[in-house]
């Protein structure tokens, strides 16, 4: 799973011998990045099991983290005023001292955090314009079927090991609780929206799917309080009575305790998915306007992804996705057909018969 670093900037060697007492893992980007980073919380608790680990991730992502047994502190940077909070939460870094600061995002806010840190030692991606201040920076490529999380631990391979680790967030037993009680009969789970249009698949293709599989489970449609239009919309064309919106009432982690143990859980390439991943959730993964091979596809056990085989020049058309479709014909989305959604629900019935 390790990627080959070509940059050695410091003896890795003696570096290796050091008991770093205080780590800090940076990731301020969005939340399917915070739980892609994750895996390096679990590899560096193997690693140095005396470690104070800390996690510093942007404002609304903090609460991805709770419960996390290995992390001492989540630290917060607020987004808004931003030069003011920059150098708010570097004095708080500063006055930390760590020994190894491991800076995931690829962008300049946090190359100035890492650069004036004081950290003993800085890892991190070579893309990130302020890589000239890390004692080791490691090479970053999009679009070689790599996913990211084997890019993120390619940052500690030297420190620790080449062997896989999957994302993991952790629920509580009042999350677990808080689902409980639609538990009661077998049930699948649909997180319909995305932040990008063009990752989203249409809401008519939802409605399809819906009424093709009927009263055969409980459908439990998931999201955040900006998705409870959406859904309410897809409930109410769908005209079945066995499905509910859970939209803005369930947090992140009460919707992983949740997808957990799903039937099956259809999901958009967007939040949900690396969700459904942290908890080795079944997954059924659609992706539209993006593709697998950028490295964000689904790592549970039990994971497919259905996309278009309409064979479009123009797919994909960018990494993370469009407001709308840039050749207004949105046919990476509407060519996949709900047949193929079906035999993914099929596959796993069979799994469990």
């Amino acid at each position: 799973m390790g990627l080959r670093n070509p940059y050695f900037c410091f003896n890795i060697d003696a570096v290796k011998k050091e008991e770093f007492k205080k780590i800090l893992i940076i990731q301020t980007a969005f939340l399917g990045d915070v739980i892609l980073a994750t895996p390096l919380v679990e590899k560096l608790r193997k690693h140095y099991p005396k470690a104070q680990i800390d996690f510093l991730v942007k404002k609304g992502n903090e609460s991805l983290l709770n419960n996390n047994p290995i992390l001492t502190n989540v630290l917060v940077f607020e987004k808004k005023n931003k030069l003011k909070n920059l150098f708010k939460i570097i004095s708080s870094i500063r006055a930390n001292n760590y020994d190894l600061l491991v800076n995931l995002h690829r962008f300049g806010s946090s190359g100035i955090i890492s650069f004036l840190s004081g950290a003993k030692y800085k890892i991190g991606f070579d893309k990130n314009p302020f890589a000239f201040c890390y004692t080791q920076k490691v090479s970053h490529t999009i679009g070689d079927n790599t996913h990211e999380v084997t890019r993120n631990l390619s940052l500690i391979e030297a420190l620790t090991d080449n062997k896989p680790e999957r994302p993991k967030l952790y629920y509580s037993k009042e999350d677990e609780q808080k689902v409980l009680p639609y538990k009661n009969t077998p049930y699948l789970c649909i997180a319909p929206a995305s932040v990008w249009f063009t990752k989203q698949f249409p809401e008519d293709q939802w409605v399809e799917l819906i009424k093709k599989i009927n009263d055969r489970y409980k459908i439990y449609l998931l999201g955040g309080p900006g998705d409870s239009a959406l859904c309410d919309a897809i409930i109410r064309k769908s005209e079945t009575k066995n499905i509910e919106s859970l939209a803005g009432k369930l947090s992140l982690l009460q919707s992983c305790a949740l997808m957990k143990n799903a039937v099956l859980n259809y999901v958009n390439d967007s939040g949900p998915l690396h969700l459904a991943s942290s908890v080795n959730a079944n997954v059924c993964a659609i992706f539209c306007s993006t593709v697998p091979s950028f490295g964000f596809g689904p790592l549970s056990e039990f994971s497919r992804v259905v996309q278009s085989d309409a064979g479009l020049s123009c797919r994909p058309c960018n990494l993370h996705g469009y407001k709308a479709c840039p050749q207004g014909h949105f046919m990476c989305a509407k060519s996949i057909q709900v047949k193929q959604l079906l035999e993914v629900l099929s596959e796993v019935e069979k799994l469990k018969a």
